[in-house]
């Protein structure tokens, strides 16, 4: 994204002291996005992703579940902050979580998109790109108005899960399974 000369771009540090207006923001790029609050079925859904994800993770000291569209710092210079609907953390990495009165410097291991009936398909590929780019190794897109899940590993070759499929944690989450009905 490129801006005008005269228009300073934001650093993450901008971001987090922006007054509170009712709406969602995230940084692309050094650029203010914003999106107003998601609705009920949106919500449910994250809840209910959460605790399972939080359900599995938690007993088996794997890490920590994020929500609440919880700060990534995605890249620097210009600053990338992005806030997945849920987002995991590996034990692995208990560095980058020393400070979580701040946004998390650096990309969650696996970030969970929930899309709204107002979500364009093109910000979520944006979404997943810039999370793949930072070192997201998996982004999960919950569709539930076609009653899919959306796998990516790379943003090139997604993995579409029906009612029916399991959606696997993979090397990210290793034994964790559920079907994609579950999600929805």
């Amino acid at each position: 994204m490129s801006g005008r000369a005269s228009e300073k771009l934001l650093a993450a540090e901008d971001l987090a002291t922006l007054p509170d207006d009712g709406l969602i923001h995230e940084l692309v790029e050094g650029w203010v996005l914003s999106e107003p609050l998601p609705q009920g079925r949106h919500g449910r859904l994250v809840t209910r992703i959460a605790v399972l994800l939080e359900g599995f993770v938690r007993p088996r000291g794997l890490g920590t579940v994020y929500t609440g569209d919880t700060g990534f710092i995605l890249a620097r210079s210009p600053d990338t902050v992005r806030g997945p609907d849920i987002a995991f953390v590996s034990s692995g990495r208990r560095e980058m979580l020393e400070d979580e009165d701040r946004f998390l410097p650096g990309p969650p291991d696996l970030a969970v998109e929930v899309l709204s009936a107002g979500d364009r398909a093109g910000r979520i590929r944006e979404k997943v790109a810039d999370y793949l780019t930072a070192g997201t190794r998996m982004v999960w897109v919950v569709d539930p108005a076609r009653g899919r899940v959306i796998v990516y590993r790379a943003l090139l070759s997604p993995r579409t899960l029906q009612p029916g499929d399991e959606v696997e944690g993979e090397d990210v989450l290793p034994g964790f399974r559920t079907e994609v009905s579950e999600f929805l």
